[in-house]
């Protein structure tokens, strides 16, 4: 019944790419295999492309290149989404990108976050906003609400629960809906170990109570 309503909730191609961006994160070689099988099926190959690309923050290098390899052997043909500038008025332009994007991401919480992030280091603040929020999900080739929705899902798999928390603030701030964060929990149930499923229903539920106070 749960994977039903998770398929009546989330459009063919927005479950793939969570699925995808969550075996990227924690599965095996043969699940991520599979998931991309699965997802060539359904989803646009520039969308796979961007979900596995946003992976390298997530995840990791490693395991975004193993993504990537796997991908280029189900789908031989040249990456059709976007490519971009790697310096120069690239930079520029990320930060930018980066700042507008974090601050959709964050809300009310993007000054606390920046303050956060240089206090561990400023150089972490430059990179969080020039590459990870410019130079990445800033990018044209798939919208912000996705990019959150597997995100959401990368964090969930690899049993990142502070980010996961952030992240699920995110996704609602980029435009998703309570039904639809928590169809992405259940549509990849089956990738996040047994022992953090339930936990994670709970923190959805704290997220969204939260938000409910603060809108009285």
């Amino acid at each position: 019944m749960q994977a039903q309503a998770d398929k009546t909730l989330l459009d063919e191609e927005t479950r793939a790419i969570v699925r995808i961006s969550a075996a990227i994160a924690a599965g095996s070689e043969a699940t991520v295999r599979r998931e991309l099988e699965a997802g060539a099926r359904v989803a646009s190959p520039a969308v796979i492309d961007e979900v596995i690309l946003q992976s390298y923050l997530f995840a990791g290098f490693p395991r975004m290149l193993n993504g990537a390899r796997a991908w280029r052997a189900i789908n031989p043909a040249a990456p059709a989404g976007v490519t971009e500038p790697s310096a120069g008025d690239g930079v520029e332009r990320w930060r930018s990108r980066g700042e507008a994007t974090c601050r959709i991401v964050y809300g009310d919480s993007y000054e606390k976050l920046r303050d956060n992030v240089r206090a561990l280091h400023p150089d972490l603040d430059e990179w969080m906003i020039v590459d990870g929020y410019g130079k990445i999900l800033g990018r044209a080739g798939l919208d912000l609400k996705r990019r959150e929705l597997a995100v959401v899902a990368a964090c969930a798999a690899s049993g990142q629960q502070r980010q996961l928390h952030s992240h699920l603030h995110g996704a609602l701030n980029a435009g998703s809906s309570d039904s639809e964060l928590s169809a992405t929990l259940g549509a990849i149930s089956d990738l996040v170990p047994a022992e953090s499923a339930a936990g994670y229903g709970h923190l959805l539920a704290k997220v969204q109570a939260s938000r409910q106070r603060v809108a009285r």
